[in-house]
């Protein structure tokens, strides 16, 4: 079967996972704080002092909407707000370290939004200065956050730089005006040119830029002509994301029509368009959209086996025990995963009184832990060896279906060991989903839980 009767075959809707199991498949009664506080000082015990831990912050404030975007965000140009919700950051952060009992390894901490730009460089400052306050440092760490090109300034890149940043990520999507016009996300070349030599003058050693293919107006030219821009930066990292049509989850994607965005033929040539113009800058498959140059810390990972995977994407390193601050923020203790109640005022009301406000999550079984190992192997290692405890959970027509997988080239596999090709690296969602026991036998199949893999 040749590749694009592949990609027909495989473009169906499947998680991108960041965990396992998937949100959709978490429980809907509210966890109990108790036990999942038993589960962080069970996790951080085990793991603190070997590989440190991780911090995602949500910042959930836009001055604009980007009507592509399905994240939690609220849209205001009140900058007011920042100071108040800083302090709720710090004292939730508070209640992880009475959990902890000692001073935590920060190993990542991630800003994520929203806009973090949103907030001032003060502002900035002030948070990383208290999270790092009762915390060490790992020997390897690394901070990074996401900047939106119109709003990051040399002085939120100079203020995240003195508490220890060294990775930004730029938000770019597409350069064609026509198609900035219709998501509302209008950045002119020069702005995103300027922010990045910006962060490279000041010390940052890895600038990645977000690319969306699928957007409503997009046609072969402008990711023809976004590409030969982004030649001109030469980012160290790209992710080359697929645009999510997902009106029924978020209001801004109703603003355009369905015959805006590109049909299924079309988003696959401008996919295919996308692909060849990476291989001809260097920029490396690293897995599920990730693409790097070999200098950067992320193809390294991948070469040497140590990639990692969970809410803040792929990662370079390893750590048990994610915690996430804010309002919708997610946390992964390895054992458990939990997520804060969305609404901002509420979040922050629980959290001043020393508090959390937990609305969804899920603890871990022995089959789950099993074969959410297991998926984290395909998708960061390549490979997955076929154990006696793994054997134990996987389904009788497993092997059939691998079969099938293998003679149409993207994985081999024996009755030790499988392995993706290069070829299947398009494919890593597919290839991780036979091994989801929870979507394989899901009623619906989860049409309507999750995006087409291409």
């Amino acid at each position: 079967m040749d590749r694009e009767k592949l990609i027909d075959k495989y473009n169906v809707p499947v998680p991108r996972y960041t965990s396992y199991p998937t949100v959709p498949f978490w429980d809907d009664a509210k966890p109990e704080l108790s036990k999942w506080l038993q589960v962080v000082k069970k996790t951080f015990d085990e793991s603190n002092n070997s590989k440190g831990i991780s911090i995602y912050v949500h910042l959930p404030y836009c001055e604009r909407l980007c009507t592509y975007c399905a994240c939690t965000k609220t849209i205001t140009q009140n900058h007011g707000l920042e100071e108040e919700y800083i302090d709720a950051l710090l004292q939730e952060w508070k209640i992880y370290l009475d959990t902890f009992g000692q001073a935590p390894v920060l190993r990542e901490l991630h800003l994520g939004g929203g806009t973090p730009t949103f907030f001032s460089p003060g502002n900035l400052k002030r948070l990383i200065n208290g999270l790092k306050e009762n915390s060490r440092l790992h020997p390897d760490y690394e901070f990074s956050f996401e900047g939106h090109p119109n709003n990051t300034t040399r002085e939120h890149l100079q203020a995240l730089y003195e508490v220890g940043f060294r990775r930004v990520s730029y938000g770019v999507q597409d350069f064609d005006p026509e198609v900035q016009r219709v998501i509302n996300r209008k950045q002119s070349f020069e702005v995103v040119k300027e922010v990045t030599l910006a962060a490279r003058e000041i010390g940052y050693h890895s600038v990645n830029f977000d690319l969306i293919y699928g957007l409503p107006k997009q046609q072969l030219s402008s990711v023809r002509d976004t590409f030969e821009k982004v030649a001109e930066l030469k980012p160290d990292r790209i992710a080359y994301y697929s645009y999510a049509h997902v009106p029924w989850k978020t209001k801004g994607q109703r603003m355009f029509t369905d015959e805006d965005i590109p049909d299924s033929a079309a988003k696959r040539a401008l996919y295919d368009l996308g692909k060849e113009k990476l291989e001809e800058l260097g920029f490396c498959d690293v897995g599920m959209d990730h693409f790097s140059l070999k200098t950067d810390d992320l193809y390294k990972a991948r070469e040497e086996k140590r990639l990692h995977r969970n809410f803040m994407g792929y990662n370079t390193s390893h750590t048990e025990l994610l915690i996430g601050l804010g309002a919708s923020s997610i946390s992964d203790a390895k054992y458990a995963y939990v997520q804060n109640n969305k609404d901002i005022k509420t979040y922050q009301s629980f959290a001043m009184k020393g508090d959390l406000d937990l609305v969804k999550g899920y603890f871990l079984n022995k089959e789950d832990l099993i074969v959410k190992r297991a998926i984290l192997d395909i998708t960061c290692r390549r490979e997955l060896f076929f154990t006696d405890e793994l054997k134990a959970f996987l389904p009788t027509t497993l092997k059939d279906e691998l079969q099938v997988m293998a003679e149409e080239e993207i994985i081999r596999f024996d009755e030790e060991k499988m392995e993706v090709t290069d070829l299947g690296m398009v494919f890593l969602r597919n290839i991780a989903r036979i091994f989801d026991n929870k979507l394989r036998y899901a009623q619906n199949g989860g049409d309507k839980m999750f995006s087409k893999s291409i």
